[in-house]
């Protein structure tokens, strides 16, 4: 598939011509990382499936990953990027779908170079699995909106200049209707973030409290009421983000075992060796799942095959993990540090099989969890009958609080 920009067909050759050319002209090895994403940016080769103007080239979705290889094998891949995974993989696709052409101009570019770390404002703590129950409100004020209440799990939000919030417009009618996304200056007067402790002994997770936050109706993603609507598209990317990247063989916790194995044959035991070969298998077979995954997201939007992919994720890190604390003996019983601490961003594989464990129980619950998952794979893919709802129809003000 080709297109057309600036006179020139743009396919996968065409592309790698550019990025070389780029590459040239911006030496990596001597240009500060941000600068030189902010001239990817500007050239067109951030996401080459954006419009131009907004960091892309108006290209097939499918040339993408041409795009990241080539910079990749020349040298200049960024590094260090773990913080921005909202608002790579969650706001960004999100604004581009929703966001008016003065908010991708706002928060596109800053977004992509990392200058601006983003946070998502979405569960409650009565309302986690059930999204659509959530009642923090938002209430007109002129050509603002008055915010209060109450966010948890917020990832990173310590560290976030901006958040994506779902909020609650119209109580009158059913939880699904009535509500409205905004983009949240977490800076704003109103906002206070309180570390959670997390087993781990860390507070990447935070809760978000919002006391009379006036927020520009600028600000506002999608038309008011239809919140919903634009939190399907967040949380899609949200699950192939967590779920679907790109993994090489042997990437990620299984390589960790996998490397144990090798290096310590004094560890091996009949029924670890039967344990590794299982996990190995279903991590490779998840693997390939999500490489196929990308290539169906590069003829489209993310659907609910996102979903089986995230939850994959989750129950294999637990048991992978499990396997490498058991195989380690006493010494997997060990941890290297429990000093709290507010990090940067998040690293699943470059701690001690300790954190892997205790870290990976956080993953069926973050993204979505688990059982809501299954939910969604039972019916959107295998259409299973669904569930029973009852509240589907009734006001959210009439709902059991």
């Amino acid at each position: 598939m080709t297109t057309v920009t600036d006179g020139a067909a743009l396919d996968a050759a065409e592309l790698r011509r550019r990025v070389a050319g780029f590459v040239a002209e911006h030496d990596p090895a001597a240009t500060p990382q941000q600068e030189f994403l902010a001239a990817r940016f500007d050239a067109g080769l951030a996401w080459v499936h954006f419009p131009e103007g907004a960091g892309g080239l108006g290209a097939p979705r499918s040339l993408q990953p041409v795009v990241d290889e080539e910079f990749e094998r020349l040298g200049a891949a960024p590094t260090g990027r773990e913080g921005l995974v909202i608002g790579l993989g969650m706001a960004a696709p999100t604004i581009l779908a929703f966001g008016t052409p003065e908010q991708r101009e706002r928060f596109l570019k800053p977004l992509y170079t990392g200058e601006e770390v983003w946070c998502q404002l979405f569960s409650e703590p009565g309302a986690g699995s059930d999204l659509a129950a959530l009642g923090t409100r938002a209430v007109p004020d002129g050509d603002s909106w008055v915010v209060n209440g109450q966010k948890v799990w917020t990832s990173l939000a310590h560290e976030a200049r901006w958040g994506i919030l779902v909020t609650r417009t119209d109580p009158d009618v059913p939880k699904h209707k009535g509500m409205t996304y905004f983009i949240c200056d977490m800076h704003a007067e109103g906002v206070e973030v309180r570390p959670l402790r997390q087993i781990t002994g860390e507070a990447e997770f935070n809760e978000v409290y919002l006391t009379d936050v006036r927020i520009p109706d600028a600000h506002r993603l999608g038309a008011a009421g239809e919140g919903w609507k634009v939190a399907q598209t967040t949380l899609m990317n949200e699950r192939v983000a967590i779920g679907g990247h790109a993994d090489p063989r042997e990437g990620g916790l299984i390589g960790v075992v996998a490397d144990i194995w090798r290096d310590r044959p004094e560890l091996r035991t009949p029924g670890s060796h039967d344990a590794l070969l299982r996990l190995w298998v279903e991590a490779e077979a998840a693997r390939l799942t999500k490489e196929r995954l990308r290539q169906q997201l590069a003829i489209g939007q993310p659907g609910p095959e996102g979903s089986a992919a995230k939850y994959a994720f989750s129950r294999l890190n637990q048991e992978i993990s499990g396997l490498e604390v058991e195989l380690l003996g006493q010494e997997g019983l060990t941890y290297d540090d429990w000093t709290f601490r507010r990090p940067e961003g998040v690293n699943f594989t470059k701690r001690g099989a300790g954190f892997h464990y205790l870290r990976s129980k956080g993953n069926s619950i973050e993204g979505g969890t688990t059982e809501i998952l299954r939910n969604i794979i039972a019916e959107r893919i295998l259409g299973l009958p669904g569930e029973i709802r009852v509240d589907k129809d009734v006001a959210w003000k009439d709902l059991p609080k």
